[in-house]
C-alpha cells in the first residue's frame, strides 16, 4: 500500500544564475516543482496541478470547456503543464526550442534566453489554446506567443503559471493583449 504523503505547500524564491552572458537575466526563480533543491514526490506534482486547475477556473470561469489543449513552454514549462493536464483532462502540447520540418509551425521569442527561438507545431486557426509555463517575469515570451498564435487564427484563452514575479510588468502586458493571467503564487523580484 502507497503511504500517504503531507504535501508541502508551494515556495518559490529568486537565486542569482552563476555564469551568464550579458543578454541573459542575472536572476533565477526556483520553486519547489523544479526538484532543484529537494526531490519533488508525485503527490506534490498531483497537488499543484489541482491548485493551478482551481486558480484557472476561478480566474477564467468562462470558455474552459472548449479547451482544444494546453500547450506548455519547454523546459520549466512542462511539469506544470502534465500536472495540470492530468487533473483537468485536458491534452497537452509543449513548444520546444527545435526547429523541425512539421505542419502547423508557429516561431516565437523568448527573449532573455541563450537560445531565444521557440517553436509550437500543429497550430491551426480556432484552436482554443491554454498557455502554461513554470515562472513568468516581464511577460514578454507569452505576449509574443499570444501575438503569433493570433497571426494564424488561433485563440489563447489564458496563460498560467507557477510563479510571476510582479514587479517586472508581466500582468499588465498580457492583461493589455486580452490575456488572463493565472497564477499559483507570486513573488517580488529586483525591479
Amino acid at each position: 500500500m502507497p503511504e500517504t504523503v503531507a504535501v508541502p505547500s508551494f515556495s518559490a524564491r529568486i537565486v542569482e544564475r552563476l555564469s551568464v552572458r550579458t543578454t541573459s537575466r542575472r536572476e533565477r526563480v526556483i520553486h519547489s516543482l523544479d526538484g532543484l533543491e529537494k526531490p519533488v514526490h508525485p503527490d506534490t506534482l498531483a497537488a499543484t496541478g489541482i491548485h493551478l486547475w482551481q486558480c484557472l477556473q476561478e480566474r477564467v470561469p468562462s470558455g474552459l470547456e472548449s479547451v482544444d489543449f494546453l500547450l506548455g513552454l519547454d523546459a520549466g514549462g512542462i511539469l506544470p503543464t502534465v500536472s495540470l493536464s492530468s487533473v483537468a483532462r485536458l491534452p497537452y502540447k509543449i513548444a520546444w526550442k527545435l526547429h523541425l520540418p512539421l505542419e502547423g509551425a508557429i516561431r516565437f521569442s523568448e527573449p532573455h534566453a541563450m537560445r531565444t527561438d521557440v517553436f509550437a507545431y500543429g497550430i491551426a486557426p480556432g484552436q482554443r489554446i491554454v498557455l502554461v509555463d513554470d515562472e513568468i517575469t516581464t511577460g514578454q515570451t507569452l505576449a509574443d506567443l499570444t501575438r503569433r498564435l493570433r497571426e494564424v487564427g488561433a485563440i489563447p484563452l489564458a496563460a498560467v503559471c507557477l510563479v510571476e514575479d510582479i514587479t517586472r510588468g508581466a500582468h499588465d502586458l498580457l492583461t493589455d493583449l486580452g490575456l488572463p493571467l493565472v497564477s499559483l503564487t507570486t513573488i517580488e523580484g529586483a525591479a
